[in-house]
């Protein structure tokens, strides 16, 4: 893929760390039932190592990969970790139902910047068909999180998500009423497939999702992308690696290069992935030696 050329910072924008491996949802495109890997919940030890290492960074934490964020009742006691750095921000994607009043006010105290529901429905129908949670509990703890960050005037900014499914097309229209007419943000995402999960042979495409951002699992170990679900492409473990040294080592570096050739093939994990199938790369330009970059 020549002509494409990515930066790649000296430390990350983004940090996705799974605190937990637990989801309580079904959601028949999710590949989550099927992981293997433990301890249910990370030890607070790892996640305090991290943290340490990238105090003052002025990282965006995401606590969550494969897995409910609020399946780890600790969760707030986290966003206060987190936040005690005041460079840091905090972001979520979750499915709602356990971002009860109680969870919610926890977590407008400790200084959450951003929170995304995945909600994916407007009717009960839809919605246990795609999700199989509690479609009632949603909807209140939804909007109840909408209605206190307005009460509180809170900054956060709050995103209610539907993925664009065959045959909801007049739904999407209602989602996007009801939700904005209560102050949220609507956001329509392409459902996609995660690697090796129907892709059957490579792309030869460059890869966005390693541009900036790393991804810690449940118990240490960090791999190339969050949508390795089944741990092809372990690049190191936190446990007894510096977080910044593995973002900037020689693995890292080589698959990184690999990817900006195209070279998704050379790599098992993304040998089966199609993300950013349509994007055009040729559009890619930039300088290779800027004073705060690495390239792989």
């Amino acid at each position: 893929m020549s002509g494409f050329i990515q930066q790649y910072q000296k430390t990350p924008r983004y940090m996705q760390i799974e605190t937990t491996i637990v989801c309580q949802a079904s959601c028949w495109f999710c590949p989550q039932k099927k992981a293997t890997r433990r301890p249910l919940f990370m030890d607070m030890a790892v996640l305090d190592k991290i943290l340490a290492e990238t105090r003052g960074l002025g990282i965006t934490y995401r606590p969550f990969i494969l897995n409910e964020p609020f399946a780890d009742k600790r969760m707030p006691e986290i966003v206060k970790k987190i936040k005690s750095d005041p460079t840091a921000r905090v972001e979520f994607n979750s499915n709602g139902e356990l971002v009860t009043p109680a969870v919610a006010e926890k977590l407008f105290e400790a200084g959450v910047d951003v929170m995304r529901f995945s909600v994916d429905g407007i009717t009960k129908k839809t919605f246990d068909e795609t999700r199989g949670i509690n479609f009632d509990k949603v909807y209140a703890n939804v909007g109840n999180f909408l209605k206190r960050a307005q009460e509180l005037k809170h900054p956060v900014e709050i995103e209610v998500r539907m993925i664009r499914l065959p045959g909801t097309e007049d739904e999407q229209k209602d989602f996007k009423k009801y939700w904005e007419e209560r102050g949220a943000n609507v956001v329509f995402t392409d459902l996609y497939s995660y690697p090796w999960e129907a892709q059957t042979e490579a792309i030869q495409k460059p890869c966005l999702k390693v541009a900036d951002e790393t991804f810690v699992y449940v118990d240490g170990r960090v791999t190339l992308c969050c949508w390795d679900s089944a741990e092809r492409e372990v690049v190191g473990d936190v446990k007894t690696e510096n977080i910044i040294d593995i973002w900037n080592g020689e693995k890292l570096k080589s698959l990184r290069k690999l990817l900006d050739a195209g070279d998704r093939a050379a790599i098992n994990l993304c040998s089966r992935c199609d993300a950013y199938k349509n994007v055009d790369f040729s559009k890619f330009k930039g300088e290779l030696n800027t004073e705060n970059s690495v390239r792989a």
